[in-house]
């Protein structure tokens, strides 16, 4: 009980900071569609319980350029490179299956549902088909019609960030060092390449550290184990590592249990334990119940679905979610 009545004060909050989002916002225009994306999403996800965590990640990413807006879901054109072409968006997952949702939002309901708010329902059921917590989703976005390569090198964060360059960005959108703290724990269902961690294992820059040595702040037996089993060379094949190891298709806190232990793949990771405050809640969190980490990341899931969205007429319906409306549709 305790449980739901947050998750509802979250939603409450959520829409009078967004006045044109609204609980039932389709429930004339398209009644019975959150039912229709939900059951569809419980069944993939059943199946392939990995869809999850590349939703959840295709929402963020998309949140974090422009507002929650779906323009990361736009094709790149002969005028310009989109959004999913940055290197950071390479590794993104789950556009073909926002599509398959949109196809069948499309024939029952034509030009009504946004693909931005058809992403951000089937992310939030994704986490709750495989085990997190669920919030009540305000609905009404409208899509943009502009995506920008650039926009997303400078905007979306990095796994090399410290924690200031984290903890500022986070502000540009509104979000706050515990936003950042409880969004974080997305990484319980994720995996990250080699890629981005390979100078942790193989080239240090903390200081007096020089090349091919490892990162002073990870454990050394978890990074023998990585580069060993893993990441064999800084250079070699890019492999997909589960970033919480035993337990990545769960939903749980074993992501900030790993944290503790300096067992965690990414530097931006890593940088929350160097800010007392933050430090503070990771402790807090880990130490405490699963209902209070699903609890605080569904608040901050709610607020970042509502982060610079367009409403109204500053955006349209796409038919086609990777491409924006023709003057003929």
């Amino acid at each position: 009980m305790a449980m739901a009545m947050a998750v509802v004060v979250v939603s409450i909050s959520a829409t009078g900071v967004r006045g044109q989002l609204k609980m039932g916002f389709y429930d004339q225009s398209c009644p019975g569609v959150e039912r229709l994306i939900g059951s569809f999403v419980r069944q993939h996800v059943g199946r392939v319980p990995t869809v999850a965590a590349a939703l959840l990640r295709l929402h963020f990413h998309d949140c974090f350029v422009r507002g929650c807006d779906a323009s990361v879901l736009l094709n790149s054109t002969a005028t310009g490179v989109a959004e999913k072409d940055a290197p950071p968006n390479l590794t993104l997952r789950g556009f073909d299956f926002v599509e398959r949702v949109k196809t069948l939002v499309e024939e029952a309901c034509p030009g009504v549902v946004s693909c931005a708010d058809v992403l951000a329902l089937a992310a939030r059921d994704a986490v709750t088909a495989i085990g997190g917590p669920s919030w009540r989703a305000p609905t009404g976005r409208r899509d943009g019609t502009v995506s920008n390569m650039q926009e997303a090198l400078d905007e979306l964060p990095k796994p090399s960030m410290s924690f200031k360059q984290l903890k500022d960005l986070f502000a540009t959108k509104g979000l706050g060092v515990r936003d950042l703290v409880w969004l974080s724990g997305a990484h319980t269902i994720g995996i990250a390449h080699c890629s981005s961690f390979a100078d942790r294992l193989y080239g240090s820059r903390s200081a007096g550290a020089g090349n091919d040595t490892t990162d002073p702040t990870l454990d050394g037996a978890y990074a023998t184990n990585l580069r060993s089993r893993k990441c064999r060379s800084p250079n070699g094949e890019d492999a997909a590592v589960e970033m919480d190891p035993g337990s990545h298709l769960t939903f749980d806190l074993g992501y900030y249990r790993s944290l503790l232990k300096h067992r965690c793949l990414l530097q931006s990771d890593a940088a929350l334990l160097t800010d007392p405050v933050a430090k503070a809640d990771v402790e807090g969190i880990a130490g405490g119940p699963d209902e209070v980490f699903f609890q605080l990341f569904a608040r901050s899931m709610a607020t970042l679905s509502t982060v610079e969205v367009k409403t109204g007429a500053d955006g349209e319906i796409r038919r086609n979610c990777a491409v924006v409306n023709s003057p003929s549709n």
